[in-house]
């Protein structure tokens, strides 16, 4: 059976079924990998003894009558997470003799639910860029133009579901770090409400885990119902920490049927325009809704406000930023001018006063999304402003720029969409919604209200149904 393709729930119910084996899984995907992967270089860290050995004890537990969620689905998983036996580097070179002595909570999480961990996916220095490149492990690109980038940071994961290699993948999110590269490659991507699933282990190597601000790990996959399989494995406290006291019960989705839902529909920024084929993308999702009869408005007086949640996201995100990896400030900022690019490096000196007021303002717009969220059940908006670009490996990246249908606009400020979900700790899913005119996948964001992950889970379930969903790349 052709296997590259097919979703963890299709490779579940023919392992049950007894017509295919976990070991000839995994040799499928091996060989695919080691056939196919010299020019995308999403797995940068093979561990292939260790599969095959996992996929052996996976049909011999089924053979004894064993189940378990993912029990013989091979799998991947991001290079930032610890797996006991190999390094974790963050793709910085001074970790490559990092060993770490345990799995991290979610890949122990993964082992438990049965998957066969085929290796680690590549990662952008230090996972700080929407790219995925390092000295250590070099270029990751996408599938379907190797110009261009998979995204970033977590890339490689994408990457990897995107030519086939494993069906599920689990990455991390600060940044859009799951979403972007699902945008890029066209698969789909998870970001969790903030806390939902545990972290630890998810940390730069030596580093003592700490409880983020913003950041939050998630699955990856090709099919809607991957993530909500994948989701229910990672999510819960760390057993270390709020599992000594607390249980997770996630609420159900609010609607099952796509006509049900009450959608607010973005396709504009104040800060930053939306390039045509994204705005395309919107509207196509905007269109499937509007025909399945859901209620759609454009417009809502209840969102907080678009221009001051990017520019506190900003702040947010390079004040904590810059406490991990110290930068040199750049030329002085006027106070007065709010671009983001000037929010942005006077966030490089953030004061912790200064910080507490930011983080004030960020609860002032928790409540604001929990009003909104009374008349909609979900918000959907872009990932970014444009499908994936060239690489751009310029040293400086306060300095690149990003082109919108022909203008240039500063490279971070791409991550106004990011943020709108990020900021407030807020469940977002990314979803495939098309192409461009060059042939290059689109995607939207389903952004959802806080714990109320199955809401846009299944919301991406339903829209996966009228869209289409995944599509393999074209010929490379």
């Amino acid at each position: 059976m052709d296997t590259k393709y097919q979703s963890a729930e299709e490779l579940a119910v023919a392992l049950r079924t007894g017509e295919v084996s976990s070991v000839e899984l995994t040799d499928d995907a091996i060989a695919r990998i080691e056939r196919d992967d010299e020019v995308t270089n999403a797995i940068c860290v093979p561990d292939f003894d260790r599969a095959r050995a996992a996929a052996r004890d996976a049909d011999r537990a089924r053979a004894r009558g064993a189940e378990r969620p993912l029990l013989g689905v091979p799998v991947t998983v991001k290079e930032s997470y610890d797996v006991e036996g190999m390094a974790t580097t963050w793709g910085m070179s001074q970790h490559r003799a990092f060993m770490p002595a345990e799995d991290a909570v979610q890949v122990r999480r993964l082992k438990e639910a049965g998957a066969v961990v085929l290796g680690k996916t590549n990662v952008p220095l230090g996972l700080q860029d929407i790219q995925t490149f390092n000295d250590l492990y070099g270029t990751t690109t996408n599938p379907w133009d190797r110009d261009r980038t998979p995204g970033g940071s977590s890339g490689g994961s994408a990457a990897a579901l995107a030519c086939g290699f494993g069906a599920l993948s689990i990455g991390s999110d600060l940044a859009g770090s799951l979403r972007t590269p699902a945008h890029f490659c066209g698969v789909y991507a998870h970001k969790p409400t903030l806390g939902l699933a545990a972290t630890r282990g998810m940390a730069l190597p030596k580093e003592l885990p700490a409880e983020p601000e913003l950041a939050v790990v998630g699955p990856m996959a090709r099919t809607a119902r991957d993530l909500a399989l994948l989701l229910d494995v990672m999510a819960g406290p760390d057993p270390l920490t709020h599992g000594l006291a607390y249980e997770l019960k996630l609420p159900p989705a609010r609607h099952d049927r796509l006509g049900d839902f009450r959608v607010l529909v973005l396709d504009e920024h104040p800060l930053l325009p939306t390039g045509s084929a994204v705005r395309a993308g919107v509207h196509r999702v905007a269109a499937a809704l509007t025909a399945a009869g859901a209620r759609v408005e454009w417009h809502s007086p209840l969102l907080p406000d678009l221009a001051e949640a990017a520019r506190l996201y900003m702040q947010l995100l390079i004040s904590g930023s810059v406490a991990r990896f110290p930068m040199e400030p750049h030329e002085q900022q006027h106070p007065d001018d709010q671009s983001l690019e000037s929010v942005r490096l006077r966030a490089l000196t953030l004061s912790h006063r200064d910080w507490l007021k930011v983080n004030n303002r960020r609860e002032a717009h928790r409540h604001g999304w929990r009003t909104l969220f009374t008349e909609f059940d979900a918000v959907v908006c872009p990932v970014t402003p444009t499908p994936a670009f060239p690489h751009d490996h310029s040293p400086d990246p306060m300095r690149r720029r990003i082109d919108i249908d022909g203008a240039a606009y500063p490279y971070f400020d791409q991550l106004v969409w990011a943020g709108l979900a990020t900021m407030p700790g807020l469940p977002a899913t990314a979803v495939p919604a098309g192409g461009s005119s060059e042939g290059l996948p689109v995607g939207v964001q389903l952004i959802g209200p806080m714990f109320e992950d199955r809401t846009p889970l299944r919301l991406a379930e339903l829209l996966e149904q009228e869209l289409g969903g995944f599509r393999p790349p074209t010929e490379r």
